[in-house]
């Protein structure tokens, strides 16, 4: 059994001056959200064998937000092939996941992870979770999917499990939308 859990990295400003997408910064909004998902990972038990996440700016800040909440360093492994990457891309990091993990976290960014969660998760009537995540992945949103494979290169379309998807707004309502 693997677990996959996926994390959008939190909101980023755009208004600050970037030349590059790739170096805009979290918001406020965003670090308070990625404090309480750290929070509530570590409340609800979650640890991870081995962490990987894109190395743009608002995941590093997402990053150090979460470990603050957490109370514990994540120390991911920074990988750049994350940066918008599509979900083919995502699932091929998928399968290049330490074999000994049997517990990773991914952190990233839409639409990719998005559309790696529909594509592991078979459509089934009546799976609310799921048409949530259709409807939209939010910043800092957190989805957590288990796999009856003994290796991360046997991960299919459709073979995963949703166990959890869990939004800012669902730990406190001020991180919703049309919140700042």
């Amino acid at each position: 059994m693997k677990t996959l859990t996926l994390l959008r990295h939190a909101k980023s400003s755009w208004d600050d001056p970037v030349a590059r997408d790739f170096d805009r910064p979290l918001n406020g909004k965003g670090q308070r959200a990625a404090l309480a998902v750290g929070r509530y990972l570590r409340s609800e038990g979650m640890t991870f064998d081995h962490v990987v996440a894109s190395p743009a700016i608002r995941i590093v800040e997402t990053v150090e937000q979460v470990e603050a909440g957490y109370g514990s360093d994540l120390a991911p492994a920074w990988d750049r092939r994350i940066y918008l990457a599509s979900a083919g891309s995502l699932l091929d990091i998928v399968h290049e996941l330490p074999a000994q993990a049997q517990t990773a976290l991914l952190i990233g960014h839409n639409p990719g992870l998005e559309e790696l969660i529909l594509t592991l998760i078979p459509d089934r009537a009546g799976d609310t979770r799921r048409d949530s995540i259709e409807e939209k992945f939010p910043t800092a949103a957190v989805a957590e999917m288990t796999f009856d494979v003994a290796e991360w290169g046997a991960i299919r379309a459709d073979g995963g499990v949703l166990v959890r998807f869990t939004r800012p707004r669902d730990l406190d309502p001020a991180l919703g939308p049309g919140r700042d």
